[in-house]
């Protein structure tokens, strides 16, 4: 999905810098002539629409002031979730907080989660400051509670991973909040986050390619209550929003698995909602590339390619991962890279497994750092979550039908199961496959309550189970002495 189509602008810059945590001292300096101050700010169509630019702004960016990964869904938050479970290994040397995440040896110190939870609250924060703001703006009506509403759908996601991360934190709604906030307990912060997300279900089903790639729609806010309901074990209500999703017809999945990730899919048919990278063309873009290919795919490749110039491989695919595919699953081979193939026809065979599902090669031939989307939530996902909820309900005919058309796409034959455990089973081994390097496997497993027993399978380790959270950061606590502490840190 591409980017959305409002520049940001550099009043919107200096906007998220005045509005920030008061314990941020790092604000940009600037020319007296072009600064925006609360009282000439949030009085016109356009300071709106920028306003909620910068929510999502801070999905993708690039910004040292906040470290050198910085982004929400730039790299630090689907890498963690790789790492600390059994799909992903670390080999990115002298990067000691990724080391920690897939050994199982981090605390409140890891400066990867540090990252997540900062970059997650300015988020909030801005939204926040939007979401009351805008609703006192003189201005079309329509737009206005549309802009409000894209606020309250990215509040929701953004409190989404938080609460499954860390459970109890601090649950902020207003411009103004106390400078050391209390943690509350997981049921408010869900309740907030469904009350969110039902105001976003208000959202176009669809936008206008002129102006509107990439923001949150209607569908996107139901698929991700489908989601937050599947997590809290409320089946009915997760079977019924997943089911609103499906009988729109508004998506579908791609004949092809490979297809979900081409450029020429951005935006496409089995997109619900993702983070766009790559070719600014009026888009918002401050880290024009994302860091897929960077990260994941071979250094041998830049070394052997002369095009090619930018390859780290940085992480990379457990064994584990790689051999629960069926040899038949037309995944395994878009998904995974286990050689390639010089200019002079001879073939490099690499000692790792490598992710390269990311790289469109004939489109991105120098993989340059990847002009693809993160995909947050795609339509295969709504398909599972549609199947387990039915499955725990004891529809197992309607399950079935909907596993077997995420597995008919891969390649594989139909399965008709009848417990609901091997059901719940056999989806989380599904969706291991499904969604590989997605930045969903530390909390399907977390979810499902099989986190030690998987990892201990893949990388002989076995996780406690004060593993299930995240700590809340050192930092964190130093600043506010009103932040409890996850069991076991």
């Amino acid at each position: 999905m591409k980017k959305l189509t409002k520049n940001m602008t550099r009043f919107t810059w200096v906007l998220i810098g005045v509005f920030m945590f008061s314990s941020c001292d790092d604000f940009l300096e600037e020319n007296p002539k072009d600064r925006v101050a609360i009282t000439n700010y949030y009085q016109t169509e356009e300071d709106a629409v920028s306003a909620v630019n910068s929510i999502y702004s801070w999905l993708g960016s690039y910004d040292l002031t906040y470290g050198n990964t910085a982004g929400i869904y730039h790299s630090t938050f689907w890498v963690t979730a790789g790492l600390a479970s059994d799909e992903m290994s670390n080999n990115q040397a002298g990067q000691a907080q990724l080391d920690q995440l897939a050994t199982f040896s981090y605390n409140s110190e890891n400066a990867a989660i540090l990252e997540i939870w900062q970059m997650h609250y300015k988020a909030i924060n801005t939204a926040n400051i939007a979401i009351e703001r805008i609703s006192s703006i003189d201005m079309d009506v329509n737009l206005r509670d549309r802009l409000v509403n894209e606020a309250k759908f990215l509040r929701g996601l953004l409190y989404f991973n938080l609460v499954r991360m860390f459970e109890k934190i601090p649950l902020l709604t207003k411009e103004t909040e106390p400078l050391n906030p209390e943690s509350v307990g997981q049921e408010e912060v869900y309740e907030q986050i469904e009350l969110d997300l039902k105001d976003a279900e208000s959202l176009p089903t669809s936008y206008p390619k002129s102006n509107g790639l990439g923001r949150a729609t209607s569908g996107a806010a139901k698929a991700l209550l489908a989601k937050v309901y599947l997590t809290q074990e409320k089946y009915q209500q997760c079977a019924d929003k997943a089911e609103e999703v499906i009988l729109s017809k508004h998506y579908q999945l791609w004949d092809d698995f490979a297809d979900v990730f081409k450029l020429s899919g951005r935006n496409g048919k089995e997109a619900i909602f993702s983070v766009g990278f790559g070719d600014a063309g009026g888009a918002i873009s401050f880290w024009e590339v994302g860091q897929f290919n960077v990260r994941l795919l071979p250094a041998e490749l830049a070394q052997e390619i002369p095009e090619i110039s930018n390859t780290q491989g940085w992480q990379v695919a457990t064994n584990h991962l790689y051999n629960s595919y069926d040899v038949t699953d037309t995944r395994r081979e878009t998904t995974f890279m286990l050689s390639f193939d010089k200019e002079d026809g001879s073939t490099v065979n690499l000692d790792k497994i490598y992710f390269q599902k990311y790289w469109d090669k004939e489109a991105d031939p120098t993989a340059g750092g990847s002009s693809n989307d993160f995909p947050v939530l795609r339509y295969a996902d709504v398909l599972l979550m549609y199947a387990e909820a039915s499955a725990q309900l004891g529809e197992f005919p309607k399950a079935n039908t909907y596993l077997n058309e995420v597995r008919e796409r891969a390649g594989l034959s139909e399965l008709d199961i009848t417990s609901k455990d091997d059901f719940k089973d056999a989806v989380l081994n599904e969706r291991f496959k499904e969604f590989a390097c997605e930045g969903q496997r530390w909390f399907d497993l977390v979810r499902n309550k099989q986190l030690a027993s998987k990892v201990t399978e893949a990388k002989g380790i076995t996780p406690g189970d004060m593993f299930n959270l995240f700590p809340i950061p050192l930092r964190e606590r130093d600043l506010n002495s009103n932040l409890t502490q996850n069991k076991g840190y």
